[in-house]
């Protein structure tokens, strides 16, 4: 702390690798490179110049609050005591709701102790009504567990089998669907769009599948995503949808995800939500999966926001405009069982297409596959979803993800968090 605390200030001298690998060990600097952590660590000076506070320490391993961070750490067993885990996230404003005081806890499957600890820190952590947390176990089960409240008003605990709208991780559905027409020879990634959309048109006629895939296809987003029923396509687009953005450079965003959608109901001669479920959800046992038009009524946890003084209040339901892009409502253990089983719908070649670097994002390693968002220095490809009153995170790590088996957690809350440190934490215990 004390080292980079004047990271952001004139004439700080960063420390190079070596008086860095003084302190970390190789294992750390593997999944952190030196350059990205001296990074990571400028953005944070200015908190790391506060004290800790809430600290809980022993022997090796250490977690406080720092600021509106939380830190976590851990050293090697041996002297020089090296970190092998330096971990800060960012803290949400506390809930002082009383309804949530003794969250209840509900579990399918066997969920590891590690697991469950994440789950109620994080809890607490982040000022939730409701978190879910999944994964599988060595035998190839899913485990799930669920902590708090699917509707506070009602009193009704939140269970493993409650659906949330799981917004951008839609697109990994979407993205796998048009892999799988690309496997049938319907479909070709470096072909332009154009070739096969037939109802809506995109702007430029060059724009490749391959882009539309990466988010590197400059095609414009909707002005509104939300609504109570989801509109045609052709009223949120137009006739032809417009490419104001740059072609080549990445943008995340979900117009070019919507038109990937009309894209599938073109070639297949079926509605988007029925071609997936047929070419996705079906072959994959995800029975609590759907693309609704309007909310869900049933089986769902209702979605929060925190007001000023720290009490939930409902936020109305809505879905995502378009579906392809943000519409897919589903359960933690359907997500898992996505994450373990995609690959045994494809050939091995485009499961490791889908899983290249197609181009670069963020400041930190971060790049775009097909569909998936990639770490690589972490052997970590995930997609986050977030909207009002909810967050999701599913992580795979790529390395361990095969036909019969692999490494996936999946996060889900009834709040709109950042959600990401948790499947991360579970994803990369030790890093």
């Amino acid at each position: 702390m004390s080292r980079f605390a004047a990271a952001d200030t004139p004439g700080w001298t960063p420390p190079d690798e070596e008086e860095l690998r003084q302190h970390f060990d190789d294992r750390y600097l593997s999944l952190v490179p030196p350059d990205w952590l001296t990074r990571l660590f400028t953005t944070v000076a200015s908190q790391l110049r506060e004290d800790l506070a809430e600290v809980r320490a022993e022997p090796l391993l250490l977690h406080a609050r720092l600021a509106d961070l939380r830190l976590e750490a851990a050293t090697e067993a041996d002297p020089p005591y090296r970190l092998h885990t330096l971990r800060l996230y960012p803290l949400e404003t506390r809930a002082n709701d009383p309804r949530v005081a003794v969250p209840p806890t509900r579990i399918s499957g066997a969920v590891p102790e590690d697991a469950d600890a994440v789950a109620a820190d994080s809890f607490a952590d982040l000022g939730l009504a409701g978190l879910v947390v999944a994964g599988v176990s060595g035998d190839g089960s899913v485990w799930v567990t669920a902590r708090g409240w699917a509707n506070l008003d009602r009193g009704e605990a939140l269970l493993p089998e409650h659906r949330f709208p799981t917004y951008s991780i839609a697109k990994l559905i979407t993205a796998v669907a048009v892999l799988r027409l690309v496997a049938d020879g319907r479909v070709r990634l470096d072909e332009p769009a154009n070739a096969y959309l037939r109802t809506i048109r995109l702007q430029d006629d060059a724009v490749t599948v391959r882009e539309l895939l990466s988010h590197t296809g400059g095609v414009d987003n909707p002005t509104s995503v939300f609504a109570d029923r989801v509109p045609d396509l052709v009223s949120v687009t137009g006739p032809v949808a417009a490419c104001g953005g740059e072609r080549g450079t990445f943008a995340y965003g979900h117009g070019g995800y919507g038109m990937l959608g009309q894209l599938i109901a073109d070639v297949t001669g079926s509605r988007y939500d029925q071609a997936v479920a047929r070419m996705v959800l079906e072959p994959l046992g995800m029975a609590g999966s759907s693309f609704p038009t309007s909310a869900p009524a049933t089986e769902t946890a209702t979605g929060y926001r925190l007001s000023d003084e720290g009490s939930f209040e409902p936020v109305p339901a809505q879905v995502f405009t378009l579906p392809a892009a943000g519409g897919l409502w589903s359960t933690a253990a359907d997500l898992v069982r996505f994450g373990l089983r995609w690959p045994s719908l494809l050939p091995d070649a485009l499961v490791r297409e889908a899983l290249s670097p197609q181009a670069e994002w963020g400041d930190f390693g971060g790049r775009a596959g097909l569909g998936w968002m990639l770490v690589p220095a972490k052997n970590v490809a995930g997609q986050p979803g977030a909207g009002p009153g909810f967050s999701a995170s599913l992580i795979i790590r790529p390395g361990r993800v095969g036909p019969v088996g692999g490494q996936t957690f999946v996060v889900l809350t009834n709040r709109q968090v950042l959600v990401e440190s948790i499947t991360e934490r579970l994803a990369l215990p030790n890093g």
